[in-house]
């Protein structure tokens, strides 16, 4: 089983675990075809993160939120350079942990934590609506938080419920450092050369379209994508996808939205015909 995918060149879009996505794909004998989205730095500020930890370690809150996997571990970067790492994780191990998806789940097992809850759907909305089934009255919540992205909906819902928020975002993107790579993505599938894209996350989809736009590529795009089966780890990734016009053609099976399921849905339904790449 381990040569499923051979032959087959998957482009994938992922980011923060790249290296762990690409390799479960080459484990299956894919050709993987790296294009992330963005480059990830730490904040150029280390000020407030520093202090955040500090905050953490001196009076543990009694909630966290954690909104991806790349967060804590950068945490955890600054906690080290810091000489606190320790004393993070036993503040992280007093608190509630609530987590956006399987991802910082893994983070937090890294470190010998497990999270309490994990939301159903992997957005800040379903962060919102697993919290809302939770007595915030009262406590502090340390949220965590990912660039480009508007979290005034999620603060506020929290915030309504009687808590007190206290935010950090440890990490920031560079998104030009990524447009050259895009632009031969898109190309490599107008031209047939790449047997399904592989998008984990709503904001793949979001990017590809908007360099696409700023490139006047757009046409370009959508006749790639419209010659390449598109494949979506889960129902945020597809309804944002069905939001600007375009299907999902590989869905993982029973509703288990994680890589592996994703890469056994791609290996079923890819299977059914011979690579077209390989042949190019």
């Amino acid at each position: 089983m381990a040569d499923r995918l051979n032959g087959y060149r998957i482009l994938i879009l992922e980011t923060r675990e790249e290296a762990q996505f690409s390799r479960l794909l080459a484990e299956q004998g894919a050709d993987v075809v790296q294009c992330p989205m963005f480059a990830i730095h730490d904040a150029p500020d280390s000020a407030p993160v520093e202090a955040w930890i500090r905050r953490f370690i001196e009076k543990p809150f009694d909630d966290l939120v954690l909104m991806t996997g790349e967060g804590l571990r950068r945490l955890m970067k600054v906690a080290r350079r810091i000489n606190l790492e320790q004393d993070f994780i036993e503040a992280i191990g007093q608190a509630r942990k609530f987590v956006r998806g399987p991802k910082p789940g893994r983070a937090l097992r890294e470190i010998g934590l497990e999270p309490q809850m994990t939301t159903e759907r992997p957005t800040s909305e379903g962060i919102a609506e697993m919290l809302a089934r939770i007595d915030l009255k009262a406590h502090r919540v340390g949220l965590q938080l990912y660039p480009d992205k508007d979290h005034g909906a999620l603060i506020g819902a929290i915030t309504a419920q009687g808590a007190k928020v206290d935010t950090v975002t440890p990490y920031v993107y560079d998104a030009q450092a990524a447009d050259t790579n895009i632009v031969t993505a898109i190309d490599e599938m107008a031209q047939g050369h790449i047997d399904a894209i592989a998008l984990t996350n709503l904001g793949q989809v979001r990017r590809l379209i908007e360099v696409a736009r700023a490139q006047g590529l757009e046409a370009r795009l959508r006749e790639g994508l419209s010659k390449t089966p598109i494949a979506s780890v889960g129902p945020a990734v597809s309804d944002e996808l069905k939001s600007h016009g375009l299907r999902t053609d590989i869905y993982p099976a029973n509703d288990a939205f994680f890589m592996k399921p994703l890469i056994s849905a791609m290996a079923t339904e890819l299977g059914k015909s011979p690579p077209r790449a390989a042949a190019k």
